[in-house]
């Protein structure tokens, strides 16, 4: 009985949302079916065309059951081998993204490493890292895929250092602000007890720093997603989530593009979920408390 209280807000929320989305789709929509009575000059009842709204093949904006059919469709009803198929799309995307993620955190961790530990990289190194992240991606993402691919580097590459542009920000910046958070005190009774630069980092600032590292990590993981997807779009891919959003755009499959939003959607938020869940263990096992 609490839960259902407890999910009563958000369950509110989410029928708001959906009465709306059909609201939007049958306004949006209506004008075609207009449209089509007055070619074919024949008075359709307006009940009838608003009914025509909703199962339109190629509609403005899609209604929730066309998507979520969809998403049925070529998530369970197709072979994961099917060039339509989500999770075949999805998968092309996710190794990427896991790829993307995992080079973005070594560099992230290296560089806030030697921000805090160097000065001269603090004052000089920082501000770049800063103002990397003013560059839309969008314009930087076609001139990577062009330099690759003219040193013989395309495919997976090209679309997880994408990624590593996107994901390495978060952790940099999350870590820099980690290592920093033990406080002077505590600095001084390592010193107090001869301890060098390396016993600091992993006694102090290491495990000061962890509840930070998951918490960058969430948002890295994210942005790593994100930069799979856009990685995938100058390049006219032809497998990925962001090839399914370029092919709905091509032939005017919009069922299909809010399919592909909706898998990465529910994509990133499992991974996102994956990374909580890691966190919220390893602060648990080592006695610290955080909100990951």
């Amino acid at each position: 009985m609490n839960r259902l209280r407890a999910s009563f807000p958000v369950l509110t929320v989410v029928a708001a949302i959906l009465a709306l989305w059909y609201v939007a789709a049958a306004g949006l929509n209506l004008q075609w079916e207009r449209d089509q009575a007055a070619r074919a000059k024949t008075e359709v009842p307006f009940a009838t065309m608003l009914a025509n709204t909703m199962a339109q093949d190629r509609p403005v904006l899609p209604v929730p059951h066309q998507v979520a059919v969809e998403i049925w469709e070529t998530t369970f009803e197709k072979k994961i081998t099917s060039k339509r198929s989500l999770v075949y799309h999805g998968w092309i995307t996710l190794s990427a993204t896991m790829l993307g993620f995992v080079f973005g955190t070594a560099l992230g961790m290296a560089l806030a490493v030697g921000i805090v530990h160097n000065r001269a990289m603090d004052l000089s190194v920082m501000p770049w890292v800063i103002a990397s992240q003013t560059v839309p991606i969008l314009a930087i993402a076609p001139m990577i895929i062009v330099v690759l691919n003219a040193v013989g580097l395309s495919g997976l590459i090209p679309k997880a250092l994408i990624s590593t542009y996107l994901s390495f920000f978060p952790v940099a910046v999350g870590m820099v602000k980690g290592f920093r958070s033990p406080d002077a005190i505590q600095l001084d009774l390592m010193r107090t007890w001869s301890a060098d630069r390396g016993q600091v980092f992993w006694k102090l600032r290491w495990p000061a720093a962890t509840p930070y590292l998951f918490a960058s990590l969430k948002v890295a993981v994210a942005a790593s997603l994100l930069g799979a997807i856009v990685g995938e779009l100058p390049t006219g891919a032809v497998a990925g989530l962001g090839a399914r959003l370029l092919a709905g755009s091509y032939y005017g499959q919009t069922v299909q593009i809010w399919s592909a939003l909706f898998a990465a959607a529910a994509l990133a938020a499992v991974l996102v979920a994956l990374v909580g869940l890691a966190g919220r263990i390893t602060l648990a096992r080592r006695g610290q408390a955080g909100g990951v």
